[in-house]
């Protein structure tokens, strides 16, 4: 029987440069200088304003601040944060009473048709209102120029609105700059619940190039790095109520057992992939960390005795920025795009389409620290889009779903929803040259 010449299925090698942005190099509590919503405005002001002037040429801008002092009869453009009043929203009083069991638990759904909208610079916040404000397609947090007047009542009249836009990609960098090769994204292991070996095992192997023939092996071979983007020890946490505290102290202990046992079964299996493929591992909402706000940071090494030995381990934040063969690849393991379904609960809009927005927005987690926990920053804001990512995805969706967006200047991004792995059995390969996509089965779907 011929043999194939083994040379020919080496494992492809690209360029790789891990930005770094959201790595935290100190801690820092006591800094009052600024807050991070005065950050995010000041890093997105300028562009506002200048996407506001080629939509409105013909209006002056002022701050808000000024407001009451100019003519009420003519319309002006203001420049501030949004800020979404919501009377569903979590607060610690409310959160305490429930944990007492003082009242019924609401849904995790914040929004309602009771929800206003403001706007609010360093000096002073106004009221939005008007027939051109879908509120329920907003979040607090977000940067924006609107257009209006000021009414007799003190509210503003909203003609138009406009977010800070896509971020310009820099014209020197072209597609012929990049690399050939593939990235597969996985998400959601979740160790801790995955019974089914088996759709474990067939992934293994056919990353590995155990499985397939030789055609099939050649082909996985182009697979230069492998995300793992988030939720693979845990997918999801139990809360404990006041009536069951006794029983805490021994939950825990068994959920520790488990995700210790879980962070063995996920050190094997990495370290079997690892003698043949990169990988990054990126933390979830759910896995064992030293912080639970993001950006969270890598999963300690001493956690993965086996993995964190090999050169092709990479241990990443969430969310992560980085190059991977000449394309600017961004994303988080999903927790920033479930915050804001939750916040605008009665839009029809799909995960993808929110992640779509945040592009517009210019910002990797515009609901923090309003909803979504986030490390407390006072000179920058370091989830403020400074680049234009060629592909952008979002972990632990309930389904596979993608879109290749193209911005005015014609650069395009390719937007990924990374499918829980438990549930779906689904990883997305990626092609870096075309931006192609094609999810990727290794099970019978939905267990």
């Amino acid at each position: 029987m011929e043999v194939d010449d083994p040379s020919e299925y080496n494992r492809k090698i690209v360029s790789f440069q891990d930005f770094g942005r959201f790595k935290l190099t100190e801690r820092k509590y006591n800094d009052d200088s600024l807050n991070i919503y005065t950050a995010r405005l000041n890093d997105l002001r300028e562009d506002t304003l200048r996407r506001a002037k080629l939509k409105w040429t013909d209006y002056p801008h002022i701050e808000v601040s000024r407001l009451t002092l100019e003519s009420s009869e003519k319309s002006y453009i203001l420049i501030g944060v949004l800020y979404k009043d919501q009377k569903l929203k979590s607060s610690l009083l409310r959160d305490l009473s429930k944990e007492l069991q003082l009242e019924a638990q609401p849904s995790s759904n914040c929004a309602s048709v009771d929800d206003k909208l403001f706007l609010e610079d360093e000096t002073l916040r106004v009221r939005l209102v008007g027939n051109h404000i879908d509120v329920q397609e907003i979040v607090t947090g977000l940067v924006c120029a609107v257009l209006g007047h000021e009414l007799e009542n003190g509210n503003f009249w909203v003609e138009d609105w406009c977010f800070p836009g896509y971020y310009p990609k820099p014209s020197n960098l072209s597609s012929s700059s990049v690399e050939d090769g593939k990235i597969l994204l996985v998400s959601g292991l979740d160790l801790v619940n995955n019974t089914d070996e088996l759709s474990l095992d067939l992934l293994l192997e056919w990353i590995t190039g155990m499985a397939g023939n030789a055609s099939v092996q050649k082909e996985e071979a182009v697979i230069t790095r492998i995300i793992i983007a988030g939720n693979t020890i845990r997918g999801s946490t139990k809360i404990y109520s006041h009536k069951g505290y006794h029983e805490i102290k021994s939950h825990d202990q068994l959920k520790i057992k488990e995700d210790i046992m879980a962070m063995n079964k996920l050190d094997a299996f990495l370290s079997n992939i690892l003698h043949c493929c990169c990988v990054v591992l990126m933390p979830g909402e759910f896995d064992p960390t030293c912080n639970y706000s993001m950006p969270q940071q890598p999963f300690h090494p001493c956690t993965l005795q086996k993995s964190a030995r090999f050169k092709s381990m990479h241990g990443a934040t969430n969310p992560w920025l980085a190059n991977i063969g000449g394309r600017i690849v961004a994303g988080s393991c999903g927790g920033p795009i479930m915050d804001i379904m939750k916040i605008a609960g009665l839009s029809q809009l799909s995960p993808l389409e929110w992640l779509e927005r945040t592009l517009i927005w210019r910002h990797y987690a515009p609901t923090g620290p309003d909803t979504l926990p986030i490390y407390p920053f006072f000179q920058n804001d370091p989830f403020v889009m400074n680049e234009w990512p060629d592909i952008y995805f979002a972990g632990n969706m309930d389904e596979y779903d993608t879109k290749l967006v193209t911005a005015d200047e014609g650069h395009a991004v390719r937007l990924i929803c990374i499918p829980k792995f438990l549930e779906t059995k689904t990883a997305v390969l990626v092609n870096l040259r075309d931006l192609t996509t094609q999810p990727v089965s290794f099970g019978d779907g939905p267990t």
